[in-house]
């Protein structure tokens, strides 16, 4: 009798222990669907915007009143290591905002639920809803382990007042052009310059390496870091700052540089910039644009944005993807647009807003949309993006040999890549 209760208590917790367990097994609390109660899970969302979420989760309650939906808004500046503790632990939301920076490394750790026998049974999960870039994102081999929630992409803000003055009535089209035309804009005056460009931009160089042809990575995934294509681009973002087109640690933010003379009249960056120049200069309306990038081979520009996807562990994914299905539809896209003013993922949403198709400046992200693509989705990334700012701070700063530089990076990259 002994040997029976242990072999049945034995039983019992291998059954709290699996995934889809009890215990720890999981973070979010409530009866089962079978037992006719109402279900709690837990949204785990980061940044500003994610403050916003709990009025779509109160509409979600209303259609689905068996459904209670508990949103945690998370600062981006400790997200990871809760995500990170989550996993480690197997208790953890059932619902995650993913970066799509952060994909490849929580995919590698399994603590994504693969959703691929779920697109073809739910229509809001199609791949071509979603601009095809943002579904690369959830894409690692043959399976799909997350929904395109927001996307977003980089691009030209200028000060079309100023540029007019320089003898560029448009944006600069050409890798040419936007040379010429930040020089121009520099030679206005002491303390005037053209273009500004980040130093800790991560994906900056990566970008106009792309755009000059390089691929990044071989087709046996070795770095292609000290190629002509990505010397070349380095070549160039460091020519504005050697002209003097370019400013290095000007202490300005960039709507004060922006705004007022226009200390420094084009940057790069993405659509949040949108809002603050709007609040925080206000005296610009009618005085600045936007416009996809200038091309060399191409204008390629950087794809990111936010995924929505499942706990590995979640105890209710049935219900986790009901919310995600309702956050997928163009309406819910359209109010989350309204909302916090995301690009929503959903290309459909974009013909319903007025503002999203009727504005110059939404109509020139869109088409940079089309003309974006994301980094390699690779664990190792992240490591790789970070030891190339050493690189190019050196380069800049320093004055060090460009291709020894480069030399020394891509070995660098193997070896992480090898790691």
């Amino acid at each position: 009798m002994l040997a029976l209760i242990l072999i049945l208590a034995g039983c019992g917790g291998s059954k709290n222990e699996s995934g889809n367990g009890g215990g720890n097994g999981g973070a979010s609390s409530g009866d089962s669907p079978s037992s006719g109660g109402k279900v709690k899970i837990s949204v785990w969302a980061m940044g500003d915007e994610a403050k916003s979420l709990p009025t779509i989760a109160e509409a979600f309650m209303k259609e689905n009143p068996n459904i209670e939906i508990d949103v945690q808004a998370l600062p981006w500046s400790n997200a990871h290591d809760k995500l990170l503790t989550a996993v480690a632990s197997k208790s953890g939301p059932d619902v995650i905002q993913m970066g799509t920076t952060w994909m490849a490394e929580f995919v590698n750790a399994g603590a994504l639920k693969d959703l691929t026998p779920y697109i073809g049974e739910y229509p809001e999960f199609a791949p071509d809803q979603f601009y095809e870039g943002a579904v690369g994102t959830t894409k690692f081999g043959d399976k799909i382990y997350g929904i395109p929630w927001y996307t977003e992409t980089r691009f030209l803000y200028y000060r079309s007042d100023l540029l007019a003055e320089a003898g560029y009535p448009e944006a600069p089209k050409t890798w040419d052009e936007l040379r010429d035309a930040a020089k121009k804009l520099a030679d206005r005056g002491e303390g005037k310059y053209g273009l500004s460009i980040d130093m800790n931009e991560q994906s900056l160089t990566f970008m106009f390496a792309r755009q000059n042809g390089s691929a990044l990575l071989g087709e046996d995934g070795k770095p292609l870091f000290n190629q002509p294509e990505f010397r070349e681009a380095v070549e160039f973002l460091k020519g504005f700052f050697e002209d003097g087109s370019a400013p290095l640690d000007l202490g300005l933010d960039t709507v004060q540089a922006f705004a007022g003379e226009g200390i420094v009249p084009m940057f790069i960056s993405g659509p949040w910039m949108i809002n603050a120049i709007q609040s925080q200069a206000p005296d610009l309306e009618g005085k600045w644009a936007v416009s996809p990038l200038p091309a060399k081979k191409n204008n390629m520009s950087v794809l990111g944005g936010s995924n929505l996807t499942v706990f590995e562990y979640s105890k209710h994914p049935e219900e986790a993807l009901a919310f995600i299905r309702y956050m997928s539809k163009k309406e819910t896209q359209m109010k989350w647009n309204e909302l916090t003013k995301s690009l929503p993922a959903n290309i459909a949403a974009w013909e319903e807003v007025p503002a999203l198709h009727e504005d110059p400046k939404y109509q020139a992200i869109r088409e940079q949309l089309e003309h974006s693509e994301h980094l390699p989705m690779l664990v190792q990334w992240e490591k790789i993006a970070q030891t190339y700012l050493d690189s190019f701070e050196r380069i800049v700063r320093a004055n060090a040999d460009i291709q020894a530089e480069l030399d020394a990076f891509n070995a660098e990259a193997e070896r992480i890549l090898g790691e």
